[in-house]
């Protein structure tokens, strides 16, 4: 399977590359340091947590600096790079291995880059307020996350049967509690969320769906240049803090204030930085699809 870089072939000198790296590691460092500092602690983090437990990515992950396709490492033959997967040596020089990668991995880059492309052209979804972590709580005694309710458990449930719950999201919808998986509006859509119909389904103004453009960035592996990488991992980072504040747990003992969603001024809090998550998704959804470059275009399902 052939892919046509995005960009014209680059090379790049020993130093630059090797500074880019160096940045890169510092940054990926200072975003993971809470996690590795309370590894093998026992502690846990409500927020920060979530990208390493809900996204089996470790932060080594992050810390590998990739230069995307078609970009030639000048000297990096004696390197251990020239040694990692997905990697060829050209001389003294060493540059991924994209025709090999692509061939290895056709079938879920096809899915990735139709899954982005189509959620990135459909309007954004603004009235599901986040209801999603509240369906996950619905009429439950015992909850998922360790910290306590906001709401009494019958002041929650009412929040829910007074909203409507109109989730797109199969990885948020597949949590919600068996009482709650019925209120899902289908006014919102003919069919509830599945793994089947995500590419049909999924919307730029769905929090869950912003955060997963880092799940498919890391997935690509070294098609996706480390800076992009990273700005998809601060993207689901600063999602996920928006996610557990309008969530119904009470997280005030990490300093999560919350955005009180069952009140208009809490809605109003809510969709603005919804809407503002939805135009950066949509931006770096534009950069992966073009980080990867032009492939063999499947025929896509019928919407």
């Amino acid at each position: 399977m052939h892919i046509t870089p995005a960009i014209a072939s680059t090379t790049l000198a020993a130093g630059d590359w090797r500074d880019l790296e160096r940045r890169h590691q510092d940054r990926a460092d200072a975003a993971t340091l809470s996690r590795r500092e309370r590894a093998g602690t026992g502690r846990t983090h409500p927020v920060d947590d979530f990208l390493f437990t809900y996204y089996p990515f470790r932060p080594g992950l992050l810390r590998r600096w990739h230069p995307g396709a078609n970009v030639v490492l000048q000297g990096a033959a004696t390197e251990d790079r020239a040694a990692w997967k997905w990697y060829r040596p050209d001389g003294d020089d060493v540059l991924v291995d994209d025709a090999g990668f692509v061939e290895k991995n056709a079938r879920s880059i096809r899915f990735i880059v139709t899954l982005l492309g189509r959620t990135a052209q459909r309007p954004g979804n603004f009235g599901c307020f986040g209801l999603h972590e509240w369906a996950m709580v619905y009429q439950q005694g015992e909850h998922r996350h360790g910290s306590p309710l906001r709401l009494s458990q019958d002041d929650t449930d009412t929040v829910v049967e007074s909203e409507r719950i109109v989730c797109t999201h199969f990885d948020a919808f597949r949590f919600f509690t068996p009482a709650a998986v019925t209120l899902n509006s289908k006014q919102a859509h003919p069919v509830l969320p599945s793994r089947e119909n995500q590419p049909r389904l999924e919307q730029p103004g769905c929090l869950h769906a912003g955060m997963d453009v880092y799940k498919w960035a890391i997935k690509l592996g070294p098609l996706i240049p480390g800076e992009l990488l990273l700005d998809c991992f601060d993207l689901a980072r600063d999602i996920r803090e928006l996610d557990m504040q309008a969530s119904p747990y009470d997280l005030s003992e990490w300093g999560c204030a919350p955005v009180a969603i069952e009140t208009p001024a809490g809605k109003a809090e809510y969709v603005r930085r919804q809407r503002g998550f939805a135009e950066r998704s949509n931006s770096l959804r534009a950069r992966v699809i073009a980080a990867v470059g032009t492939l063999p275009d499947p025929t896509p399902p019928a919407d």
